[in-house]
């Protein structure tokens, strides 16, 4: 096996490195370039060098230089890193959520007052207590699922309703009606004796507050 001689070895040495590795053949420096030992920024020396030349720009050697592909460059995990994906996820949730709260919320209220508007029909309230003899009391309430009248403490249905009334103001100073509903009561039944009132040509038609209205 022949070794290198003084007139045709190389050396090689990393870019701008005080040391450098001699005694070597260009197949040598060409391997070690393709094994990754070295780079095409780092110098060598050929024979009849005067000084150190980049390997990419070498003449020997720059083409085969040009033929490797730069090493990938190597990646790190970078631990600093705040993962956003969860918090997005968890954000979303609760907006969502309070949305919906809020939503249910309002529909609540919208659907307690209706319930009160129905109740009191926007009609007059007035105590009981301070009823007078000028008004006629009619009560009705749920019995069996159907709605009892009573006028005066006279059971009436709702058809002669409007009879009843007309006869009960005759030769009286009762102009005014005095109803009474228990929650219970289908609007449409307090509608119709409210009509049945009018149409007996009462004046005006009140609505009993609840005890429990009362003590506020």
């Amino acid at each position: 096996m022949s070794t290198a001689t003084a007139t045709d070895t190389w050396k090689v040495r990393h870019e701008g490195s005080p040391r450098s590795v001699g005694d070597m053949t260009l197949a040598q420096v060409v391997e070690g370039l393709q094994d990754g030992m070295w780079e095409a920024t780092d110098e060598v020396m050929g024979p009849g060098d005067a000084d150190w030349v980049a390997i990419e720009n070498h003449p020997q050697l720059a083409e085969i230089a040009a033929d490797l592909e730069p090493p990938p460059t190597r990646t790190y995990d970078d631990e600093t890193r705040l993962d956003m994906n969860a918090l997005i996820d968890v954000c979303l949730v609760l907006l969502i959520f309070f949305m919906l709260i809020t939503s249910y919320s309002v529909l609540q209220k919208r659907l307690e007052q209706a319930k009160a508007d129905d109740a009191k029909s926007d009609l007059p309230v007035v105590k009981i207590k301070d009823a007078k003899e000028q008004m006629l009391f009619v009560k009705v309430s749920m019995q069996n699922g159907e709605p009892v009248i009573k006028l005066e403490d006279q059971v009436v249905t709702l058809d002669e309703l409007q009879s009843r009334l007309s006869a009960a103001i005759k030769g009286t100073p009762k102009t005014q009606l005095l109803l009474q509903a228990d929650d219970e009561v289908p609007h449409g039944v307090v509608v119709s004796i409210q009509d049945a009132a009018a149409g007996a040509r009462l004046k005006s038609i009140h609505l009993v507050m609840p005890p429990n209205e009362q003590k506020k």
